[in-house]
């Protein structure tokens, strides 16, 4: 399995409307359930298209890319005032232990899913707090997303979680995805 990270280039065709076919915004905030003051982190936040959904509902949310490029499309497009911009890889958070409520990561797990990324979510991520993950699986068809040998199933996921002490409340395989809510 590889670490594909998207190309920057084709940064606007992250903001397509047609990616809530593989998750909506309604399912997206039923899983992380955000409370209105807590502080969130988009794991892999690209354009902010899914970062936008969940800022009205948390007190900070912290846009988490490794690619500045990203964080430039976003700006210019325009962010919530709660958001922070960070130029970060998820197994190197510049966080506090115990700073996030909860954290999600929306077709990027691919791109971080190292036993250093997990432990350094078990580093950041409260006690009580929660990580989702919707990610393009090994079992999809792979005529959208990174390629399949590029991919994780959701049982690497749960895996992974529970390996840095995360316990998993949900895990649902899809046709081309795969959804994982872990809970530390």
């Amino acid at each position: 399995m590889g670490f594909h990270t998207f190309d920057a280039d084709a940064a606007a065709k992250l903001d397509d409307p047609a990616r809530y076919r593989y998750v909506s915004r309604e399912e997206l905030l039923s899983f992380l359930g955000p409370g209105s003051e807590d502080v969130v982190a988009d794991l892999g936040s690209g354009t902010g298209f899914f970062t936008d959904d969940v800022a009205p509902y948390v007190d900070e949310l912290h846009a988490v890319d490794v690619q500045e490029e990203m964080h430039d499309f976003y700006r210019e497009k325009g962010a919530p005032e709660n958001v922070t911009f960070v130029t970060a890889d998820v197994a190197s958070l510049p966080f506090d232990d115990d700073y996030l409520d909860g954290a999600f990561s929306t077709m990027t797990y691919h791109e971080f899913a190292t036993d250093d990324a997990m432990a350094e979510l078990a580093r950041v991520v409260r006690p009580g707090g929660v990580v989702v993950v919707v990610d393009w699986s090994t079992t999809g068809e792979g005529q959208a997303g990174p390629p399949t040998d590029e991919r994780f199933g959701l049982a690497d996921a749960i895996d992974a979680f529970e390996s840095v002490g995360f316990t998993v409340t949900h895990g649902e395989s899809r046709r081309e995805t795969f959804v994982c809510v872990a809970r530390r």
